[in-house]
């Protein structure tokens, strides 16, 4: 029995091999544990370990605050990290992760596999509840219960509740940014992405356009990054370009303007000296403008004639009898 305890301890598995009589066996476990193939995959593990350690290191919150100048998340950060492929095992991890998740959840029934697990685990433990309290007269399951219910730490719950709440911030913030084109070259490239995607939406199906979506923003930084020096030339060559035929139309339309602009002040000016050549001919009695005289409250009648009126020639009429005829005489007659 004493012999046989080192052999049980994994640390003096190769002394008790050796010691054993087995130099084959020995020499091939020392293969397994110290070749070039165990310290290769020790070596990846760590710098694995690594770049997940200096990925999770760069959530913090940018120097250089939004257009708007409030301060960003601490996501943002920590995704132009990940996109960067600064950790490229970390980024590679994390774009396979997100890959194995939109399969998953387009090729395995997971709810139903959710509600399968949950009534087998119920059956076993409600199984061995009875079994034991029937033949041992105490649960199993009891035994198996801990001595204090696991809950969820304050301090956990709350640090989980403020990284959700920066990263739906990240969201809602990048959306703004890229609507607002705070950042030119980002719109451009979310309205081509949501151009071809309105018409890659009519013949692929959504988990393959998440998983489309996926590839692209995560291999074309790497893309950028490994050809940036071509890029930004032919980048730069297209900008050239573009700023020398805006400055040619700008050239052309100047030129177009003031030819239109001579023209205009040259017809102006003709049919001004034509219209000042009119007003010129016109009598002067109607280039005179006659004010009106201001209205009086009170009427103002015309002044009487100053020539003596004419006087009347005096007409001789009969003068009117003042007796009654009926009472003058009559003429006494002589025979």
């Amino acid at each position: 029995m004493a012999d046989s305890a080192p052999a049980v301890n994994g640390a003096s598995l190769y002394e008790t091999t050796k010691s054993s009589g087995f130099p084959h066996a020995a020499a091939a476990y020392n293969t397994v544990t110290n070749g070039p193939v165990a310290q290769n995959v020790m070596d990846h593990t760590q710098k694995t370990s690594n770049e997940l350690s200096n990925l999770a290191a760069a959530r913090r919150t940018p120097v250089n605050p939004a257009a708007t100048g409030q301060p960003l998340t601490h996501y943002h950060s920590f995704f132009s990290e990940l996109l960067s492929w600064n950790n490229p095992r970390a980024s590679a991890i994390a774009y396979v992760t997100i890959v194995a998740l939109i399969f998953s959840a387009r090729y395995l029934d997971i709810l139903r596999w959710g509600f399968k697990f949950s009534w087998m685990i119920l059956g076993v433990t409600i199984l061995a509840e009875v079994v034991g309290k029937t033949v041992l007269n105490h649960g199993l399951a009891t035994h198996l219960r801990p001595r204090r219910y696991y809950t969820v730490p304050r301090d956990t719950l709350d640090t989980l509740i403020g990284d959700v709440h920066e990263l739906i911030n990240f969201f809602v913030i990048e959306a703004q940014r890229v609507l607002f084109a705070e950042n030119i070259a980002a719109s451009c490239a979310a309205w081509i992405a949501a151009f071809i995607s309105y018409f890659l939406v009519k013949l692929v199906p959504y988990w393959g356009l998440a998983v489309i979506g996926t590839t692209v923003v995560f291999f074309v930084p790497l893309v950028y990054t490994a050809n940036q020096e071509l890029i930004d030339a032919q980048i730069q060559n297209a900008s050239d370009l573009i700023n020398s035929q805006t400055a040619q139309v700008k050239d052309v339309a100047q030129k177009q303007i003031d030819q239109v602009s001579a023209l205009g002040k040259q017809y102006a000016g003709d049919y001004t000296d034509k219209f000042q050549a009119l007003l010129a001919g016109k009598p002067a009695s109607r280039q005179i403008i006659i004010k009106p005289e201001p209205v009086s409250d009170e009427t103002e009648f015309p002044n009487p004639p100053t020539e003596e009126p004419v006087k009347a020639e005096k007409v001789d009429f009969p003068e009117v009898p003042k007796e009654d005829p009926a009472t003058e005489k009559a003429p006494v007659t002589t025979a």
